[in-house]
């Protein structure tokens, strides 16, 4: 969460914190702008308990809605209802039933003194830190046409910034008022935005200060409004030595010079069934040796299916996670934001301390950018460039399509993201389906580049020697090219 300093104020929303470089700049007046049901009125109410919890005076000005249902509604979301003061300025039920013998203009006329005086009155009497005005446009009813609004729009905020107010006010489209004619009278501008892919944020205005950029998501539960930043690198732990971690398997260490480079990004890529989630527990295992933590995200099986196969094959995950080595997170991808993932993977690395960290898999991966499936690259890339800003070592697990045939080395077209590709192939020969290892890439040394026969037994993963009397191995048919014999076991 970013610090709030002392010209700051603090939105109540950490991630909204995060992404305004600290909160709303003290004295100024910002919009929020969004469709009905977005969340505006949620979001100033988190503004005000957040003023409660700094022990300031917070004043809700509201134009609108019921006052017992708004209250009542706050309330359920658990914001302090009680301690906020409230300015009713909302059409009662006697406005249906009154005599209406005035035209528009008339009325206006009528009802905009006693308004003002009003809250003229009201402001004099709380003397608030904060207010929320809510919604600002719906004073555009009570003027006699758009440029009295503006005028009388100008002076409310400069009248609540005399009295050393911060200031949102909630503004919703109407046909004859666009709401990006108010942006003019604000210092800043936070965009809700609703859709069937979910609900998105942006800041396209603030001034004074610079904001996180990109589209962030946000979510609203019975605990009120919870915001996820775009993913950004930040800070840079102390880089290590590009250390070679090994995978407890010599022959896999063989063929990597070593093991894979701490702080680097490596793609698994294969078949299915092959054996690629092994291989990558399999140097979790080992780092939990070293007394390292370890984060796996399940996109593509289940926690269970993934303790009972790995227990079966002498990974001892269970164990592992009773110790605090390895946190295990099963993802329902179509029900998460990229953002809402990237806060979940922040957090194992910022404040749990996370080493290393497996993305199993890509293909589910895509499936949580719901709308964007395009910029799976790109998200992939910023994800890979984080975890390495902060020296944790990264294993995605990329499924390919073929199980023989001709190879393809990633399927998702991730291979550049990579320092490290490490492939597994099946194999067909002599009419028995077997399985290869081999490398293809390794930015930070040198490699192997023999295929070798892999095989993942009751013991754990087995590797043979190269195969270096077959031809062939790629296209998933190899061919015996010496004596008619060679190392894949018969």
């Amino acid at each position: 969460m970013a610090d709030v300093g002392p010209n700051r104020l603090s939105t109540g929303i950490s991630g909204l914190n995060t992404i305004l470089r600290g909160g709303a700049i003290r004295g100024r007046s910002y919009m929020l702008n969004g469709p009905a049901g977005a969340g505006k009125t949620i979001l100033g109410f988190h503004f005000l308990q957040a003023g409660l919890a700094a022990d300031e005076t917070v004043l809700f000005i509201n134009l609108e809605e019921d006052l017992d249902d708004l209250r009542s509604n706050a309330a359920t979301l658990g914001f302090d209802v009680d301690e906020m003061a409230f300015l009713d300025l909302s059409p009662s039920a006697d406005v249906f039933t009154e005599d209406q013998s005035y035209d528009v203009f008339d009325a206006a006329d009528v009802e905009q003194e006693p308004l003002t005086e009003t809250i003229v009155e009201r402001v004099d009497a709380v003397e608030p830190d904060r207010v929320v005005v809510d919604p600002l446009t719906q004073l555009y009813y009570l003027t006699s046409g758009e440029y009295q609004f503006r005028k009388q729009a100008i002076g409310f905020m400069r009248f609540l910034k005399r009295h050393g107010a911060t200031v949102l006010f909630t503004a919703q489209e109407t046909g004859r008022l666009p709401t990006e004619d108010l942006q003019y009278i604000s210092d800043g501008t936070i965009q809700l935005a609703v859709s069937r892919d979910g609900r998105r944020l942006t800041v396209p205005k603030f001034r004074g200060s610079g904001t996180a950029s990109g589209t962030h998501a946000y979510r609203i539960t019975d605990d009120g409004m919870t915001v996820y930043p775009e993913l950004a690198i930040g800070n840079e732990r102390d880089k290590s030595s590009l250390e070679a971690l090994s995978s407890g398997v010599p022959e896999i260490d063989e063929l990597l010079d070593g093991g894979l480079n701490a702080g680097t990004v490596s793609v698994v890529s294969g078949p299915t069934g092959v054996g690629k989630t092994t291989l990558g527990t399999q140097f979790m295992k080992e780092a939990a040796g070293r007394g390292e933590r370890s984060v796996i995200y399940l996109f593509e099986e289940s926690e269970q299916t993934f303790l009972t196969r790995s227990e079966a094959v002498n990974l001892p995950v269970e164990r592992m996670i009773d110790r605090g080595t390895l946190h295990i997170e099963e993802i329902e991808a179509l029900n998460l934001s990229p953002q809402e993932f990237a806060a979940k993977v922040t957090h194992q690395v910022e404040t749990e301390g996370a080493d290393l960290v497996m993305i199993d898999g890509v293909a589910g991966y895509r499936l949580s950018l719901r709308g964007e499936t395009t910029r799976t690259i790109e998200r992939l890339h910023s994800l890979g460039r984080y975890l390495k800003a902060n020296n944790v070592t990264t294993i995605f697990i990329d499924e390919t399509s073929d199980v023989t045939g001709d190879f393809h080395a990633t399927q998702e077209n991730v291979s550049y993201l990579a320092d490290n590709i490490v492939f597994l192939r099946h194999l067909e020969l002599q009419g028995r389906l077997q399985k290869a290892i081999g490398v293809l890439k390794k930015r930070t040394s040198d490699y192997e580049r023999t295929l070798r026969q892999y095989e993942i037994t009751e013991h754990g993963i087995k590797v043979g020697e190269p195969l270096t009397q077959l031809r062939g191995i790629l296209s998933g048919t190899p061919e015996i090219v010496r004596d008619g014999s060679s190392n894949i076991d018969h």
